[in-house]
């Protein structure tokens, strides 16, 4: 425990340092404690070497495979709802990639793993809207199914504003009407603000219908 405390001394003294050195100090580290079967405090600098990718180097792959292996050490843990935070950053820098289906598996396993959960029941919808703009983007059919199989899984779903605005959003997709998609889109952000992820995977759907340039004004 020793090594441990010695090398977290020495990785929070190079953190204002150069990036890979920390982040070599940090895969040591985390070797070590492996080791020694701490993989809680394993998965914390997994954490920590993830962020240093995010904001320093701006490197999201690796950012996803630091996230992905504190994921499953905090699942080897039984810290589930851990877990489902790392997945979550996993699954939003997936879509972000184009990665889509990795991110739908990853929102549909967390909205799974949550609708159960009496505390945290009220964030499935969430997460199986995500998912489902993510099969909107590859091909419309899939999403019109997906949406279907989310009601059924998780009936709550269906009375949801979630729920509501991807029907309107498929029926105008169909219909190639950019003015109702931006019109069901400005309606739903008006009283639940949509953030710039959502922004970003909404515009790429729009983009779809015929002739649109993209815009959600």
């Amino acid at each position: 425990m020793h090594f441990a405390r010695r090398h977290v001394s020495i990785c929070s003294c190079r953190t204002n340092m150069t990036v890979p050195p920390v982040s070599s100090m940090q895969g040591m580290l985390t070797r070590s404690l492996t080791r020694m079967g701490r993989f809680t405090i394993a998965a914390k600098h997994h954490i920590s070497i993830a962020e240093i990718y995010e904001s320093d180097l701006v490197d999201i792959e690796k950012a996803i495979a630091h996230y992905e292996q504190a994921a499953d050490y905090y699942k080897g843990e039984e810290s589930n709802s851990s877990a489902n935070k790392c997945l979550l950053k996993v699954g939003a820098y997936c879509a972000q990639l184009e990665q889509y289906q990795k991110a739908i598996e990853i929102y549909e396993q967390v909205g799974a793993n949550t609708m159960d959960n009496p505390l945290l029941k009220y964030s499935a919808k969430e997460y199986f809207f995500k998912a489902s703009l993510c099969h909107f983007i590859v091909d419309e059919l899939n999403a019109k199914i997906a949406v279907e199989k989310y009601e059924e899984m998780f009936p709550a779903f269906s009375d949801s504003r979630e729920c509501k605005l991807l029907k309107k959003l498929l029926e105008a997709h169909e219909e190639q009407n950019s003015e109702a998609f931006t019109e069901a889109v400005k309606e739903f952000d008006s009283i639940s603000r949509l953030d710039q992820w959502h922004t970003t995977l909404l515009l790429r759907i729009k983009k779809t219908i015929q002739g649109e340039e993209g815009d959600l004004k």
